[in-house]
């Protein structure tokens, strides 16, 4: 078939599959240097509509043979759902799970509803949830009684926030999600496949949604109002693609932090910024990987993307990357960073995991 060939030039893009004809140096990291904390996961049954759990055994076996000491897992939600997940992991294996808790949103259409989230909040950290995982619905979805549109930063949560920080509970937070998801729904969007894969994760309509940028600023301003209280930025401070905004972020606030769960692919296509971003705050970034169940293929890649100085590999397994048709390169970060991000700032923020 010559190039002129009809069949090549109507080529659709979706069955274009471009095989790269590099050859460079590949290392296979399948443990890691150090011992690790994955901080952020999902071992419940909230995020799989309430379908059997995950199989313990397989889990304790992966983490075992991929070195990862311990698992957040951030799915505990509240009451008995939030027992029977202490029950099955932090109770059962002591030091190799610590579960947070939410809160049940759905408070907020009846009046006098941070007094209730406050009181949920109580008694999830005295039945022994360990943190706080607050997602993107806070922003998006919820509402308050009179219909209203609640971002991050109502006044109305502000003694919600302050109650996380007396109780000794982080905050792990996703506010907005990818920056494209937000774009207009046209030839440009950079997440096109993944949006057409998912599309009610397409945000930008305005008369339903803020935008992007208010989203993020209604996290630095609940950040900045609530000191005393410990934030961990989901998903690299939730604006992985505007590294400067995050190093901002963290010079600013000593009280926030982020993870890197489900973002090796947007931090390792600009890897000398992502390298210069966590060298320069080595205590605040922590490895997250957001993959559920967990597996020895996602451990090793991102393992292979901190530790290794590897160019141009997949991020994702996937015959088509489900972030962005695009390769990454590694960080080949020194030992101590390495020790820090791995455990060590886990270890130090989140009650229950131990250097």
């Amino acid at each position: 078939m010559t190039l002129e060939g009809q069949s090549l030039r109507d080529l659709r893009l979706r069955d274009y599959r471009p095989r790269s004809r590099l050859r460079v140096p590949e290392h296979r990291v399948e443990r890691p240097r150090f011992p690790a904390v994955d901080a952020h996961n999902h071992l419940g049954t909230w995020l799989t509509a309430g379908s059997a759990w995950p199989d313990l055994d397989e889990v304790l076996a992966v983490m075992d043979a991929s070195g990862v000491r311990a698992i957040v897992n951030l799915d505990g939600r509240w009451g008995d759902e939030l027992e029977a997940n202490l029950d099955r992991y932090d109770r059962a294996h002591p030091g190799r799970f610590a579960t947070f808790c939410h809160l049940d949103w759905a408070e907020a259409a009846s009046p006098g509803f941070p007094e209730r989230l406050c009181g949920s909040l109580e008694r999830s950290a005295a039945a022994g949830a360990k943190g706080v995982k607050v997602w993107k619905d806070l922003g998006l979805h919820v509402r308050d009684d009179v219909g209203e549109l609640l971002l991050p930063d109502e006044p109305r949560l502000s003694e919600v926030w302050t109650a996380a920080g007396v109780l000794g509970l982080p905050v792990t937070i996703h506010v907005a999600d990818p920056m494209a998801f937000f774009d207009p729904l046209d030839a440009a969007i950079e997440r096109l496949e993944e949006l057409l894969d998912h599309p009610d994760w397409w945000f930008g309509d305005r008369e339903r949604f803020p935008t992007f940028e208010q989203l993020v600023a209604a996290l630095e301003a609940v950040v900045a109002a609530h000191p005393g209280t410990t934030f961990i930025g989901a998903h690299v401070g939730c604006a992985a693609e505007d590294l400067g905004w995050v190093g901002r972020m963290l010079a600013t606030y000593p009280n926030f932090h982020v993870d890197i769960a489900a973002r090796i692919a947007e931090l390792g296509r600009q890897p000398r910024a992502a390298r210069a971003l966590i060298q320069r705050f080595p205590d605040r970034v922590l490895l997250g990987t957001d993959a559920f169940p967990p597996d020895p293929a996602t451990y090793a890649g991102h393992f292979r993307f901190l530790e290794s100085g590897d160019e141009h590999f997949a991020y994702s397994s996937d015959e088509i990357p489900p972030q962005g048709r695009w390769a990454i390169s590694g960080l080949d970060l020194p030992d101590d960073v390495l020790r820090a991000v791995y455990a060590g700032n886990a270890a130090r923020l989140i009650p229950g995991l131990t250097a």
